[in-house]
């Protein structure tokens, strides 16, 4: 089951890969590196399958992003 968009596995797979390269070249280190790692490799997943719990289960910072910006209607 598909759910994200073009444009959203895009942008994942594109920050996915610019933290690959901040701690592949030693541009970050330590525990941030870790967390951006394991942050980096769950955008890299999703993005690859295109399928996100974290919006299936409506707590996804996408869908925030979403229902902040849409227009009410009257």
């Amino acid at each position: 089951m598909k759910q994200l968009g073009t444009t959203n596995r895009i942008v994942r797979l594109v920050i996915a890969a610019v933290i690959a390269v901040l701690y592949f070249t030693g541009t970050v280190t330590g525990t941030l590196a870790i967390v951006l790692l394991v942050i980096g490799s769950m955008l890299l997943l999703t993005g690859l399958v295109s399928f996100c719990p974290m919006a299936m289960m409506g707590i996804c910072p996408g869908n925030w992003l979403k229902r902040a910006t849409a227009r009410k209607e009257a």
